[in-house]
């Protein structure tokens, strides 16, 4: 198990940003193949953006410091610390108005060999698990 301070990582990242010929600053956590979820926590100086692109997956972006802004077409909202904002499917833009570190959470949208190889890791798992004489079940799972 892992633990992470949120604040630390955010004002080191924002300090990094800061400092940063492209005001920017990244640190994914966690994740990966063959896990869904995946957690980015961004940090950008004011009037810095992440340009105009696609949403991979369901996402949210959860404001940690400072303002930001989401655009997607002419829809616009804004984000402050303590908020979490629903990505919206389109394309879209994330602005600082000010100098900001978000978390970004996003569950891309599994495919067949994701979800072959999550599949797997569950069937290894499990089979190890019986060896070792314990039995514990994945989410979701039926009894046998």
């Amino acid at each position: 198990m892992e633990k992470w301070s949120l604040t630390a990582l955010a004002d080191g990242l924002l300090s990094k940003a800061l400092s940063a010929p492209s005001g920017r600053g990244m640190r994914t956590f966690g994740g990966g193949r063959p896990h869904l979820p995946h957690q980015t926590m961004i940090a950008l100086a004011r009037g810095q953006r992440l340009d105009e692109h696609d949403n991979p997956g369901e996402a949210t972006v959860q404001v940690l410091r400072g303002w930001v802004r989401v655009t997607a077409g002419d829809d616009a909202t804004d984000g402050f610390p303590g908020q979490l904002l629903i990505v919206p499917g389109a394309r879209h833009t994330l602005t600082a108005q000010e100098d900001a570190v978000v978390l970004l959470t996003n569950a891309k949208r599994p495919t067949r060999v994701m979800a072959d190889a999550l599949e797997t890791d569950m069937t290894v798992s499990y089979q190890r698990q019986r060896r070792n004489g314990r039995r514990r079940w994945p989410v979701n799972a039926s009894l046998p």
